[in-house]
């Protein structure tokens, strides 16, 4: 039995993982983008989150889903998932701007 695969099947793999470094390196950039923003809320004293937003990027993003044929639930659970992960991160940010020097200093 030949352990080879056949060549459309190896193709298609190296094109996945070609996908998947782009979608890392996407997220990548996408989380430095939301820390600069959360250093920004910081300093202007901005809540973390922003329920308007998320509810227009929810609604924008369904769309797109919809539009390039991928599952739109799917899109706003993947989206849910990263906007969880930047809120969490802009709780951080506001929390160490929030500590003045002083206080982490021995």
């Amino acid at each position: 039995m030949s352990t080879e695969l056949p060549a459309e099947l190896a193709d298609l793999r190296r094109s996945i993982d070609n996908i998947d470094a782009a979608i890392i390196h996407m997220l990548a950039e996408r989380f430095r983008c939301t820390q600069k923003v959360g250093l920004l809320k910081a300093r202007e004293n901005l809540p973390p989150a922003d329920p308007a937003r998320e509810e227009q990027q929810i609604a924008r993003l369904r769309a797109l889903a919809h539009d390039s044929g991928l599952d739109p639930v799917f899109a706003e659970k993947f989206l849910a998932f990263v906007i969880a992960e930047v809120i969490h991160h802009h709780e951080r940010i506001a929390a160490a701007e929030a500590t003045p020097a002083a206080e982490t200093q021995p």
